[in-house]
């Protein structure tokens, strides 16, 4: 029996699965965006979410993948340049969460969480508690989800500062991932075109091997260096998936468990 060629099948775009407009709604999904959305929910929610972004994104870039429209290792520009971003606020009784593509929005939803007496809410994560994410590893989290990002003077105060409550040290280590941080900031301020310049992924990639101690990340961590970095920034604002937002999510996972 012969099989007939199917028609060619299209791809599925951001447009098909969320209600985005613009250049992002033309995009097809591909696998290494979800893999990103995937990671991001994961470190800052604890695991996949059943039914919202990530999932919906594996879906979609696992068809496209099948239908030979991706290749396994595809990224969209806009994943690529401005990454992906969840960002949760927790509010009495519930906790409200918004995941973006591209610094676009692609879902906003709640979920309820129980009442806590403030002691609770404001209980930090001591040294050495079981499966504490620490700020090292939180700085490497950051690889994952703006890796591609030039390192900036607002990125270089945010990874000092981080540093500087991972070792309890005040001044920079020398070799150390602040001190790499702030010499990529200097370069890339000299710089005219992105490529030439030195990106977070080159700075970030091994930095708890580049700090000689380490602890769990904590809220008054997380307030440290969002701080620090909104200081440096022109906007007076943190890079939704950078560094401060990564030690957030580690710390909100810290407290959390």
């Amino acid at each position: 029996m012969s099989q007939q060629k199917r028609p060619e099948q299209e791809a599925v775009k951001y447009g098909d699965v969320f209600s985005v407009e613009g250049e992002l709604a033309e995009k097809t999904v591909s696998p290494r965006d979800a893999a990103m959305m995937q990671t991001a929910e994961n470190a800052m929610l604890g695991h996949t979410q059943k039914g919202r972004v990530a999932a919906a994104m594996q879906s979609a870039a696992m068809r496209n993948e099948r239908a030979g429209l991706v290749d396994h290792n595809d990224m969209t520009d806009n994943a690529g340049d401005r990454g992906v971003s969840i960002t949760a606020t927790d509010l009495p009784g519930k906790r409200v969460i918004i995941e973006s593509v591209g610094g676009q929005v692609v879902d906003q939803y709640s979920q309820r969480l129980p009442l806590a007496p403030p002691s609770t809410m404001e209980q930090e994560v001591s040294g050495g508690a079981s499966g504490a994410i620490t700020i090292g590893e939180a700085l490497e989290a950051t690889v994952l989800t703006a890796g591609q990002k030039p390192v900036e003077r607002s990125d270089a105060a945010a990874i000092q500062a981080a540093e500087v409550r991972a070792t309890g040290r005040t001044s920079v280590v020398p070799g150390g991932v602040a001190a790499a941080a702030q010499s990529a900031a200097t370069h890339n301020a000299r710089a005219t075109r992105d490529e030439d310049k030195t990106k977070l992924c080159d700075v970030l990639s091994d930095a708890t091997l580049k700090l000689p101690s380490d602890k769990p990340a904590t809220r008054r961590d997380a307030e440290g260096v969002t701080g620090a970095e909104m200081r440096n920034n022109p906007t007076l604002t943190t890079h939704p998936t950078g560094v401060a937002a990564a030690v957030a999510a580690a710390a909100r996972l810290n407290h959390n468990k």
